[in-house]
């Protein structure tokens, strides 16, 4: 999640290098960990960072590789549906693992700690809502306008006018779902804090994690796929409207981050 927010090959580098302080700071900004628990958990992430290194690196760094030769050559809808699936099988194996190592831990907080975890969630949905929910349905559309051209402008370069109006077109036909977004996070912490409260991060936590899909309200689960083809007709269009440097620029940046993957793999 931190790497996706990440706009430089330097910056992701320097991230990465310095995870481990991150995710505590996170860990006990949700937990409130303390003594044992925090010599436990620095155990479990050096586990897991140990184990990211060597197998999931290697996988980004072939599919990073992959993706920059597809777009190369012109992305069809078979190159979204490709990169797609592939990311969703790293995020759930990362997750998978994330799982394992740290449910033996969390089975062992104490009712303070979830008190304090649902706290902070609360404090989350808050900002989620100030952020996607509240607001006319046009100011919503514009604050998803504007998102949606940064992170192209981050991959393409300084997008046209007419491409511009194109984000602005999937903008209008794309489902506004926040309000079921917010929903179903909400469903979904709630399952988290029942599951942790039961002690039984052991036996559900794993599936839980990497089937964060499941259960979904129909409607959500609609209009998530609706967003999503949207978007890609989105990326379809982009793409037959790039220039050569805007190509080379999604390129070039994709084989940085490829190169980039590959050196941090090696210890």
């Amino acid at each position: 999640m931190l790497l996706a927010l990440l706009q430089a090959c330097s910056v992701t580098r320097l991230a990465y290098d310095n995870v481990d302080v991150f995710l505590r700071w996170q860990a006990d900004g949700y937990f409130d960990l303390g003594g044992d628990q925090s010599e436990e958990f620095e155990r479990q992430l050096a586990a897991f960072l140990a184990w990211h290194r060597a197998k999931a690196l290697p996988q980004y760094a072939r599919l990073a590789q992959e993706a920059a030769a597809r777009m190369q050559r012109g992305i069809k809808r078979e190159d979204l549906e490709w990169s797609y699936d592939a990311v969703m099988a790293q995020v759930r194996e990362g997750l998978g693992a994330a799982a394992a190592e740290s449910a033996g831990l969390l089975d062992r907080l104490r009712p303070e700690q979830l008190a304090h975890l649902e706290r902070r969630l609360a404090e989350d949905n808050r900002k989620f809502a100030k952020e996607q929910v509240q607001g006319t349905a046009e100011e919503r559309h514009r604050r998803r306008v504007k998102r949606n051209v940064e992170r192209l402008e981050e991959w393409f370069g300084p997008l046209t006018d007419a491409q511009q109006e194109r984000v602005r077109l999937y903008s209008k036909r794309a489902p506004l779902s926040a309000d079921l977004r917010e929903r179903d996070r909400k469903r979904r912490q709630a399952e988290l804090l029942a599951l942790l409260r039961a002690r039984q991060a052991k036996e559900r936590l794993r599936a839980w994690a990497q089937d964060w899909d499941a259960g979904r309200d129909p409607a959500y689960a609609e209009s998530a796929r609706a967003t999503r083809e949207e978007y890609y007709e989105l990326l379809l269009d982009l793409d037959r409207s790039l220039s050569p440097e805007q190509r080379e620029h999604a390129s070039s940046r994709l084989r940085r981050y490829g190169t980039l993957f590959e050196s941090m793999a090696r210890p």
